[in-house]
C-alpha cells in the first residue's frame, strides 16, 4: 500500500509539471467604489476566493472555459475563456439581491473564513439524486460517516461528522431550526426526498459560527432550499432501482411574473423494500414555493413536508445471525400457538411532518439590511408494535378473569403516539462597509408536544375504553438565543473574526410515562464566544486559526433514563457539556490544486457519549462521561488534471478518548482508565475520481473508507466493529438536444461496487453482546429526468 501510495504521488507531480495554467485577476467594484468581501467561485468546483480591501480578487486555472459567480447577497455570473493570463474587472452596480443566499449569509461562512466547512452545490448533488437521503448523498464528505437502518439508504439514516452523532449536528432549513426539539436529532425520513428540494448545503465541521436551535457539538448543516427559476419550466424525474427503488416526481416553475413573482411546486412518492427483511418505506413529499421581490425587498413563503411509512429496522442482528441471513430484521417477530415464527404486518413507524416558513429580505441602503423569518411545524404520528404475552398492568389494564383463573398476561398491539408544535421567528441585522462586516441576530422558539399510548388489541384481555391512552405525558421547550457577529480586515492580508451568542433553553415535561412520573424542569444559560483570525501570505497560501466555545443541554431520552424508575423526589439529573474547539488551519491554492488541511482539538466537559446500548424504542442512551476529548486532522483537496479528470481525495486521522472514565459493568463501577469514544473511528477516508471523456457526460467513481471503531466505551473486545471500504460508479449524461424537451439527464448509480460485506453500525450491551446492522452488497439506481 505505501509503495502505490508513493508511485500515485509521483505520476501526480508529474502530471503537474506538464499541466499549463493562467492567472485570471481583476478588481470588483459597486457604485463607482471598490467592492470587498465578494465570494469569486468557479462553478462545478471547490474553487474559490475572495476580493481584498482593495476589490481585488486573483485565481490560478489551467486552460479551459469556466463560469464565475460574484456574490454577496447579490450574484453576478460570468463566463470566460482563459488561454492565457487575463484581466476580467466586475462591476456589481444595480443586481437584484439574489434570494438563494440572503437568508444564509449571518449563518454561513466564505472563503476565507476561519471556519473548517465544505460545499456541497447543487451540481453535485443532483449526480447522485436518485432516492436515497441526505445524509447518504453527504457521505463522501470529509470526515463524515453514514449509515442506513433499512440497508439501502432509503427510510431512517443516520450522519456522524468526527465521531457525533445527529444529536450534536445543528441543522438549519434556510436559517430556521429543523433538529426535534426534544429528541435534538433531525429526522430526514420525514422529509422524503428533499433532496429534491435543496439547492446547495454547507457543512461546517467543529462547533461553527453562532446559529439558531440546538447547540453545535460537532457540526452545523446549513440547507438551502431550491433557488428562484426565472423562466417557466417543468420536468418529470423517475428512478428505478434494486429493492424495488422507486421515485416519482412532478416539478412546476412559473417563472418570473409581473417582473416581481415567481411560484415553484413540486411532489415526489418514493418507494423501496429495502435490504433488509420487509424494512419498506414508503414516502410522500411535497414543496410549495412563491416569492416576491422588487429593489429592496425579498419576500419567500414556502410550505414543505411529506408523510412517511416505515417498517420497523430499529434493531440489530447479532454475530450469528449476520453469518446465517444478513438481511434477517427480527422486528415484529412473535411465536404462534403451533410454535412457528410469525412477523406483524403492520409494524411500523407512521409520521407527517408539515413546515411553514415565511422569509422577508430588506435593504435600507447599500450598508444595512435585514432577515426576519416566522416558521411553523406541525408534525403527528405513531409507531405500531406488536407485545408477545405483555403484562397487562404495564399498559394500565385490568387482569381479566377467565373460568378460575386469573390471567396477568396477553398478546396485544400499541401505539405510541407525538403529536407536536413548533414555531417562533429567527432575524437578523446586517451592516457592510468596507473592512467591516458585522451581525446582529437570533431567535425564539417554542416547542410543545404530547406523548400518549393506545392499546388497540389484546388477545386475551378485554380493554375497558377502547382506544383509551394507558399514559399522557407533555413537553415542551423553549428557546431563545441572541448573536453579534463581526469580521474586520485588520490589514490588507489579516481579517479578524469575532462571534458571541447568549442562549437561554428551558424544558419541562409532565404526567405519567408509561405508568411512571415522568416530570422534569430544567433551565440553562449559555455563553458561547467565538474568535478567530484569517492571514492570507499570498496568493497561493492562507492560514486561520479559531477557538470557539459551546454548551449544549440533555435531550428527553437523557431526562427518562435519570427520571424514570429513580425512587429519589430529587433525580440527579444529566449534566449540561461544554466544549472548547480550536482550529488551525492551511489553504493551498495553485493552478490546478485546491488543498484545505486543518488540525482540531476539540476539549469537553460532561460529554454526553453514547453508551452503546439502546432503549426499547430503538434510541441509543447517553451518559455524560466527565472529561474526554477529539483531536485529529483532516484534509481535503481538488485536483484538476487538464481538462477532464480531476481528483477530489480527502483523510480524517483522529483520536477520541474518555479520560478516567468509569461505567457499571457486572453490578459494580469501575475504573477503565483512558478509553476510545464510542462509534468514533481514527480513520475516515474518501475520495471522487471524476473523468469528462466527451461534452455532457462525467463518470465519478467514488470510494468511502471507514475504520475500525468501538461500539461502547469500555472497549470491550467484541464491540468492535471492523473497518469497511466501499466504492461506487455514477454515470450522468445531459441530452440538450432533445427534439421535444430542453433536455434531458439520464444518471446511474452502482452502490458498493465490489459487493463489500460490511457493517456500518451497530449497539452493544455487556450482557448481551452486539447487535449490527449490515448494508447493502451491489445495488443499483438509475434514472431520467425530462425538463421541458
Amino acid at each position: 500500500m505505501k509503495r502505490l501510495f508513493l508511485i500515485g504521488s509521483f505520476l501526480l507531480h508529474t502530471l503537474f509539471c506538464f499541466s499549463q495554467s493562467f492567472t485570471l485577476q481583476g478588481t470588483v467594484t459597486k457604485d463607482g467604489r471598490v467592492f470587498p468581501g465578494v465570494n469569486v467561485l468557479v462553478k462545478d468546483s471547490e474553487r474559490a476566493t475572495m476580493t481584498d480591501i482593495d476589490g481585488h480578487y486573483e485565481l490560478e486555472l489551467p486552460r479551459g472555459d469556466y463560469t464565475l459567480v460574484f456574490s454577496h447577497g447579490n450574484q453576478k455570473t460570468v463566463t470566460v475563456h482563459l488561454n492565457n493570463d487575463k484581466i476580467l474587472n466586475i462591476d456589481m452596480t444595480g443586481l437584484v439581491t439574489s434570494l438563494d443566499e440572503v437568508f444564509l449569509s449571518s449563518l454561513r461562512v466564505d472563503a476565507d473564513s476561519p471556519i473548517t466547512h465544505s460545499n456541497l452545490g447543487h451540481e453535485e448533488i443532483n449526480e447522485r439524486n436518485l432516492g436515497q437521503d441526505i445524509p447518504i448523498l453527504m457521505k463522501y464528505m470529509p470526515n463524515v460517516t453514514t449509515t442506513s437502518d433499512a440497508g439501502a439508504g432509503v427510510g431512517y439514516t443516520g450522519i456522524r461528522v468526527r465521531g457525533s452523532d445527529a444529536t450534536r449536528v445543528n441543522v438549519t432549513i434556510n436559517g430556521v431550526p429543523m433538529n426535534d426539539a426534544e429528541s435534538q436529532s433531525t429526522i430526514w425520513v420525514d422529509l422524503g426526498d428533499f433532496t429534491s428540494s435543496i439547492e446547495n448545503l454547507q457543512l461546517q465541521r467543529g462547533v461553527g459560527t453562532s446559529t439558531n436551535g440546538a447547540g453545535a457539538f460537532g457540526a452545523s448543516l446549513n440547507v438551502l432550499t431550491q433557488s428562484i427559476h426565472e423562466n417557466p419550466s417543468a420536468a418529470v424525474t423517475n428512478t428505478y432501482g434494486s429493492f424495488n427503488t422507486h421515485k416519482h416526481q412532478l416539478e412546476l416553475h412559473t417563472g418570473l411574473i409581473d417582473d416581481h413573482f415567481t411560484f415553484s411546486a413540486n411532489g415526489s412518492l418514493l418507494k423501496s423494500d429495502g435490504y433488509r427483511d420487509r424494512a419498506f418505506s414508503n414516502l410522500k413529499s411535497y414543496f410549495l414555493q412563491g416569492t416576491y421581490h422588487n429593489k429592496n425587498t425579498l419576500i419567500k413563503a414556502l410550505s414543505f413536508g411529506g408523510s412517511e411509512k416505515t417498517y420497523q429496522a430499529y434493531y440489530g442482528i447479532g454475530p450469528e445471525q449476520l453469518k446465517e441471513n444478513r438481511k434477517f430484521n427480527p422486528a415484529g417477530s412473535y411465536v404462534d400457538s403451533s410454535g412457528e415464527v410469525q412477523f406483524y404486518d403492520n409494524q411500523t413507524d407512521n409520521y407527517k411532518q408539515d413546515h411553514l416558513q415565511l422569509l422577508w429580505h430588506q435593504a435600507y441602503n447599500e450598508n444595512w439590511s435585514s432577515n426576519i423569518t416566522l416558521h411553523y411545524t406541525y408534525g403527528r404520528g405513531y409507531y405500531e408494535s406488536y407485545h408477545q404475552d405483555a403484562d397487562l398492568e404495564d399498559y394500565g389494564l385490568p387482569y381479566p378473569n377467565i373460568g378460575n383463573e386469573q390471567l396477568t398476561n396477553s398478546d396485544l398491539v400499541n401505539q405510541k403516539w407525538l403529536s407536536n408544535h413548533f414555531y417562533g421567528t429567527v432575524f437578523n441585522f446586517n451592516y457592510e462597509k468596507n473592512a467591516v462586516k458585522a451581525v446582529l441576530g437570533g431567535g425564539w422558539n417554542s416547542y410543545s408536544g404530547d406523548h400518549y399510548g393506545d392499546v388497540i388489541y389484546t388477545r386475551l384481555a378485554l380493554n375497558p375504553k377502547p382506544f383509551s391512552h394507558y399514559y399522557d405525558n407533555t413537553g415542551d421547550k423553549s428557546d431563545f438565543n441572541i448573536y453579534g457577529k463581526l469580521t474586520y480586515a485588520l490589514t490588507k492580508d489579516l481579517i479578524a473574526f469575532a462571534d458571541i451568542q447568549w442562549r437561554r433553553v428551558g424544558y419541562h415535561t409532565s404526567g405519567p410515562y408509561e405508568g411512571e412520573a415522568f416530570s422534569v424542569d430544567d433551565k440553562f444559560s449559555f455563553l458561547n464566544p467565538k474568535f478567530g483570525l484569517t492571514y492570507q501570505l499570498n496568493a497561493a497560501h492562507q492560514f486561520y486559526a479559531s477557538f470557539a466555545r459551546a454548551n449544549k443541554e440533555p435531550n428527553r431520552s437523557d431526562y427518562k433514563g435519570a427520571v424514570l424508575g429513580n425512587d429519589d423526589q430529587n433525580p440527579d439529573y444529566p449534566k449540561a457539556e461544554n466544549l472548547n474547539d480550536f482550529e488551525l488551519g492551511w489553504r493551498f491554492k495553485s493552478d490546478n490544486i485546491q488543498l484545505n488541511t486543518n488540525l482540531y482539538y476539540m476539549d469537553y466537559h460532561n460529554q454526553l457519549v453514547l453508551t452503546g446500548q439502546i432503549d426499547n424504542e430503538g434510541r441509543f442512551i447517553r451518559a455524560n462521561s466527565g472529561q474526554s476529548y477529539r483531536v485529529g486532522i483532516e484534509i481535503n483537496a481538488d485536483i484538476r488534471l487538464g481538462n477532464q479528470f480531476e481528483i477530489r481525495p480527502n483523510l480524517a486521522l483522529s483520536q477520541n478518548q474518555n479520560r478516567n472514565f468509569h461505567a457499571t459493568l457486572d453490578g459494580d463501577l469501575q475504573d477503565f482508565g483512558n478509553t476510545a469514544i464510542s462509534f468514533s473511528p481514527q480513520i475516515v477516508a474518501g475520495n471522487m475520481l471524476r473523468y469528462r471523456p466527451v461534452e455532457n457526460l462525467q463518470v465519478n467513481f467514488l470510494t468511502k473508507f471507514v475504520g475500525k471503531q468501538y461500539l461502547s466505551n469500555i472497549e470491550a473486545d467484541d464491540s468492535q466493529l471492523d473497518a469497511y471500504l466501499v466504492n461506487g460508479l455514477n454515470v450522468q449524461y445531459t441530452w440538450k438536444t432533445s427534439p421535444l424537451f430542453k433536455e434531458i439527464v439520464f444518471s446511474g448509480l452502482v452502490n458498493n461496487i465490489f459487493d463489500e460485506k460490511y457493517v456500518s453500525n451497530g449497539y452493544y450491551s455487556p450482557g448481551d453482546g452486539p447487535a449490527y446492522f449490515p448494508q447493502a452488497g451491489i445495488n443499483f439506481l438509475t434514472g431520467i429526468r425530462m425538463e421541458f
